[in-house]
């Protein structure tokens, strides 16, 4: 047995490396089964954080369909996802760098199909028939205006643009073929409305010349959110809804909407990216679906006409991207000690076998922090939710009267939220002696509308109340030092941090990463999707100029007196690099410390292993000299402007 050293919290060697972290954990998504074989795709910080496409056999044979240089990635509303789809055998895959579609068969070099365009696509579903493809286009030719989104059939045959279908609206997902090809359903919806806030299922008929006739709304608005229309083998369609509260499931038939199985439990995820399902159908009346109830997902069968749910016990509490074949679905599972993978589970004998991990090598189970669920009270006498991982590494303890470090991540979106699915960059801090509190604050997604609207017109109020006050319960709590408290998040996540160190004081130290300094400016210079996003969680521009200024950090930089590091991609179009340079300057000439690391060719989030792994030791550093412990690590220092030695 290892001999056990005395050590302060932080200064604990652990077997986690942030290269290992970088490199060795792969991003799994968009599963899909054609027939015997299961596709989905990897994305690989190894590679410089390409994204390829895999199949594997029912021999299981795995192979890449998509060589280098293509990276399976398209930017339709940035975010992506949905970038390919098996058609004939083939598959038809968005590659990144000029956006056109591509085919490939995996024993010859992609061939395009599509022109050199400014145009981009996502979310197609096959149409044999016709010998298309449906999906979502998005057109930046002309410069001058807004992209302009629509839904297209694109020729598999020849260099084809594609045919216009359906347009008129601001932003269109989800076109999905009727079983006999005579009707197509798809969501829409405009600004400024996101899809998680309100959007409409259509369905029209495909006529002889495959446009669409008689087009009908069938469900959603301004207030109700749709996600996930499918066809269910015998042509009736299914949907979620949220018009209860909760993202319920949904069936149209004979004309009329009936819920299925009405409960407190989310059924869908905000769309935030294509081709991320939570539902399938093991046949025409029985579904396979995945639902949350308190940040922790299940598996279930559902019957369509009795309503009766049955749970599937498996041993992951996050699932998505389901999928189904006769026998057997498909989806990618995680837990707080299994890292994400492409899981099989066999429904006769529930035997679960893994096609694809997302971390090769196992981290040993002694280096591993569970988190704990917590609820703690915030402002207006409301509860939030978050999961505490304390400090555990088995060769360490630290002296009897020391509290660990404490950091609070702030999740991105902010329409988004944080799960116990295993994540090697918690267990970095962990198993280092350094605490983590992830929070789902007010506004995240998995506890219903009410919970998710919280937000609305409180950006940069209740997500830093609930940061701040669940760092504070753990303190009272007494499970963390209180005057070793830090912040850290991305994006939506980094403004919430950005606005933490801002406006409250109580954290000792920040990291963001690409976050938001400046409302204003994101407001005027952001992407088609989020351009009005700023209007429910703030309020409309520029009739409420005053209050976006008084909610940005940027304004009131003789405010933090906290030292701040700030990661940034030099390609990013989303904050582009303008809101951390800024925040940057004004805390140089206060004399605040700051520490500033740019990275070449990374765009909204950081996708190659060197950069990750860059990005990461630096924050270890940063921690190390604001709260004052010892490395273990050899790591690459950091300059660290206007910090006292």
């Amino acid at each position: 047995m290892a001999q056990e050293h005395i050590a302060p919290f932080g200064s604990w060697r652990s077997p986690l490396s942030a290269d290992g972290v970088a490199s060795g954990s792969t991003r799994l998504g968009s599963v899909t089964v054609a027939g015997e074989d299961v596709y989905w795709a990897e994305l690989r910080p190894a590679e410089s954080g390409r994204v390829v496409v895999v199949r594997r056999t029912a021999d299981g044979r795995t192979t890449d369909i998509t060589p280098p240089p293509f990276n399976a990635r398209t930017r339709v509303h940035e975010y992506g996802g949905g970038a390919f789809v098996v058609s004939g055998g083939a598959v038809v895959f968005s590659n990144f760098a000029d956006q056109r579609l591509y085919r490939a068969d995996g024993t010859a070099a992609p061939e395009p199909i599509t022109p050199e365009a400014e145009l981009r696509y996502a979310d197609a579903v096959p149409n044999p028939a016709r010998g298309r493809l449906i999906c979502v286009r998005e057109d930046h030719r002309i410069h001058e205006r807004e992209a302009v989104n629509t839904i297209v059939g694109v020729s598999l045959g020849g260099r084809d643009e594609g045919r216009v279908l359906v347009s008129g609206n601001d932003f269109y997902a989800s076109p999905r073929l009727s079983p006999d090809g005579a009707h197509l359903a798809w969501l829409a919806w405009n600004h400024p409305n996101m899809p998680w806030d309100g959007t409409e299922l259509w369905v029209a008929e495909l006529d002889e010349s495959g446009s669409v006739a008689h087009a009908e709304r069938v469900a959603g608005g301004i207030d109700e959110s749709i996600f996930q229309p499918e066809w269910s083998p015998n042509g009736a369609l299914y949907f979620v809804s949220d018009r209860t509260g909760w993202w319920n499931l949904y069936r149209r038939r004979g004309g009329r909407i009936e819920p299925l199985c009405p409960m407190a439990a989310e059924f869908g995820v905000p769309h935030w990216v294509f081709g991320e399902p939570t539902y399938a159908f093991g046949r025409a009346d029985r579904l396979l679906c995945a639902y949350s109830q308190a940040g922790s997902s299940h598996l279930a069968v559902l019957d369509a006409n009795t309503g009766r749910l049955k749970e599937i016990a498996t041993p992951y509490s996050s699932i998505g991207s389901v999928r189904a074949a006769p026998g057997r679905v498909v989806f990618i599972g995680a837990s707080a000690t299994e890292p994400a993978a492409v899981v099989q589970l066999d429904l006769a004998t529930s035997a679960i076998e893994v096609l694809r991990r997302s971390i090769d090598h196992p981290v040993d189970p002694d280096y591993i922090s569970k988190p704990e669920a917590i609820a703690f009270p915030t402002e207006r006498g409301r509860t939030t939710h978050g999961f505490f991982y304390p400090p555990r590494n088995r060769d360490y303890r630290a002296p009897p009267d020391e509290n660990p470090p404490l950091l609070v991540m702030s999740h991105g979106g902010p329409t988004s939220a944080t799960s116990t699915a295993f994540r090697s960059a918690v267990q970095y801090w962990t198993s280092r002696g350094i605490a983590v509190l992830d929070v789902n604050y007010g506004g995240s997604t998995g506890f219903g509308r009410e919970y998710r609207q919280r937000l609305d017109g409180e950006w940069g109020v209740v997500d830093v109340d609930d940061c701040v006050n669940g760092a504070r319960y753990l303190a009272e709590r007494g499970d963390v030092d209180a005057s070793r408290l830090a912040i850290t998040g991305g994006s939506a996540g980094g403004y919430t941090t950005l606005c933490a160190l801002t406006f409250r004081d109580v954290f000792r130290a920040g990291a963001s990463y690409y976050g938001v300094s400046d409302l204003v400016a994101l407001a005027k210079d952001t992407h088609k999707f989020e351009s009005r996003y700023l209007d429910r969680l703030i309020g409309p521009y520029p009739e409420q100029r005053d209050l976006y200024r008084a909610r940005s950090p940027i304004s009131f930089p003789d405010r933090i007196s906290r030292p701040v590091i700030f990661f940034q991609g030099l390609e990013d179009e989303i904050v582009p690099p303008d809101q951390a340079e800024r925040m940057i300057e004004a805390l140089r000439a206060k004399g605040v410390p700051v520490a500033y690391l740019t990275f070449e060719g990374e765009q909204h989030g950081f996708r190659r292993a060197e950069n990750i792994k860059r990005a990461l030791e630096a924050e270890l550093y940063f921690y190390s000299r604001v709260f004052g412990f010892e490395l273990a690590d050899d790591v690459e220092s950091v300059p660290i402007e206007n910090l006292a030695v």
